[in-house]
């Protein structure tokens, strides 16, 4: 009952430091290193806490490894930030690798709306250039997304998505 319990005040607290990502993401257009690392390093205490065998371990390292490559070629070639990367590979330590591609599509379409909607408001106040979008904002919104459907009310996230 100790690891259920814990396991949950660990999801919460992740929870809390998407939303501080996403806060200071849209104040500062940064999020810091001390929370991506943070978030990371308390991943293996919540495989501990969920009882996670060394092959579920794996499937995350796998995760996090492949995420990191991938999004660190998005960085190379400008299309993501560096805090933005780190997030998703953090998020990737802790998130199923099924539902992991259900936080890629809800950070893809709010992230999506997001960008359009920053756009509108960059040229209705015609500034001349581009506009610097807090994709950490949609990347919040996919891992709370998927923390609240898969982990905190899983029979929600079935009624939702089927």
């Amino acid at each position: 009952m100790l690891g259920f319990s814990f396991s949950y005040g660990l999801l919460i607290g992740l929870a809390i430091a998407l939303l501080v990502a996403a806060y200071t993401d849209m104040r500062r257009r940064q999020i810091d290193n001390w929370l991506n690392a943070g978030i990371a390093l308390a991943a293996p205490l919540f495989w501990w806490a969920c009882h996670m065998g060394m092959a579920e371990i794996g499937w995350q390292l796998a995760l996090a490894g492949g995420a990191f490559v991938v999004l660190a070629g998005l960085f190379a070639i400008g299309a993501m930030g560096g805090g933005d990367v780190k997030l998703l590979v953090a998020l990737a330590l802790w998130i199923k690798p099924v539902w992991f591609a259900q936080l890629l599509m809800v950070m893809a379409v709010s992230g999506g709306v997001l960008t359009v909607a920053l756009a509108a408001w960059h040229v209705a106040r015609r500034h001349p250039h581009r506009p610097s979008i807090p994709y950490g904002v949609a990347i919040a919104l996919g891992g709370l997304w998927v923390i609240a459907s898969g982990y905190l009310f899983p029979a929600a996230g079935t009624v939702l998505a089927g």
